[in-house]
């Protein structure tokens, strides 16, 4: 069974679980234009919340985060709801945001489907489960995907899209049409455990680990090796597009070094050795990951040395951070 959404330009949302997560995509989808109806655990819980919202958005008003007006935008287009029920009961998209627990979830999911109109599409926050075990709740599950956004949620622009096999594509426009709306930009990805950002950050992370538990160095050194070296560069550019620009062949004689001292779980990947066995390096020969024009390599490292310049000098401007001697 597949149905259609019930509109293709949602203005009407539903937000389920409105504690900090939730909170902040129901602030960024009401700025955005949208009427936002709030549920949590109980009427208090979702008033108390809502009264939060409004408090943390006049602070972030205050100190230049928001706009000027945006606490007034929100008490107007942010509702507390009596109930679940009554929060779905007549929006073109709910987003559920409640406890990252697979049972809560599916408990929550199926109540959502139950009370909302048809056509409604159905999104999760979820942040590893995937969708095909969420599905699980539904009795029909086409209007139905993981909408992932990161934490704090009013000021990350990424969004992972996680269609399952029953996913109706037609909903992924209009989602991608109210993320643009709110200065969000969507990515889709495979229905796997962690999806992308966390696969990824999980792993740097348990390498991070590893690097103290041997006695490389200190937590507090990572840190900085990885906030002013290759983190600085990923504002900007993705892993594939810096490896691209640095030399694939020299990513595959890195890898070399690392397998012969750590073995074969830090060995070079098929799709790199392939690369660089055709002679493809990345930018200096026109194609590696991606393909990069040869005329544009200039301009490529002009924008490059130019955003990493103007990253230093915002990290100038902003001062240390809390956590600086």
């Amino acid at each position: 069974m597949t149905t259609a959404p019930r509109t293709d330009k949602i203005t009407r949302v539903a937000q389920i679980g409105t504690g900090y997560m939730g909170g902040g995509i129901a602030q960024s989808l009401a700025l955005a234009g949208a009427d936002v109806w709030l549920a949590d655990a109980d009427k208090e819980s979702t008033q108390r919340n809502y009264e939060r919202l409004l408090k943390e958005a006049a602070l972030f008003e205050s100190q230049g985060l928001f706009d000027a007006g945006s606490t007034d935008v929100l008490k107007e287009r942010l509702h507390p709801a009596d109930s679940i029920e009554d929060a779905v009961a007549d929006v073109d998209f709910v987003e559920e945001a409640v406890f990252e627990d697979l049972q809560v979830k599916k408990d929550v999911l199926a109540r959502v489907e139950k009370a909302a109109a048809p056509g409604t599409i159905i999104g999760t926050n979820t942040s590893t489960i995937p969708v095909k075990l969420l599905a699980e709740a539904f009795e029909d599950a086409s209007l139905f995907l993981t909408v992932h956004f990161s934490n704090p949620a009013p000021f990350i622009p990424g969004v992972e899209l996680v269609m399952g096999e029953a996913t109706n594509p037609a909903v992924l426009p209009i989602i991608d049409d109210l993320l643009t709306r709110a200065g969000r930009k969507g990515a889709q990805v495979a229905d796997v455990p962690g999806f992308v950002l966390n696969r990824l950050q999980y792993v740097l992370l348990k390498e991070a680990m590893t690097v103290v538990e041997e006695g490389v160095a200190t937590p507090k050194d990572v840190d900085t090796i990885v906030s002013t070296t290759f983190g600085f560069r990923l504002p900007f550019f993705g892993p594939f597009a810096i490896a691209d620009m640095a030399g694939l062949d020299v990513y595959a004689k890195g890898f070399k070094v690392l397998e012969d001292h750590f073995g074969e779980r830090l060995s070079a990947p098929a799709n790199l050795t392939e690369l660089v066995a055709q002679g493809k390096f990345g930018a200096k020969t026109g194609s590696g990951f991606l393909d990069l024009d040869p005329d544009k390599l200039a301009e490529l490292i002009d924008y490059r040395n130019k955003a990493y310049r103007k990253m230093a000098e915002l990290l100038v401007e902003l001062g240390p951070s809390p956590l600086a001697d």
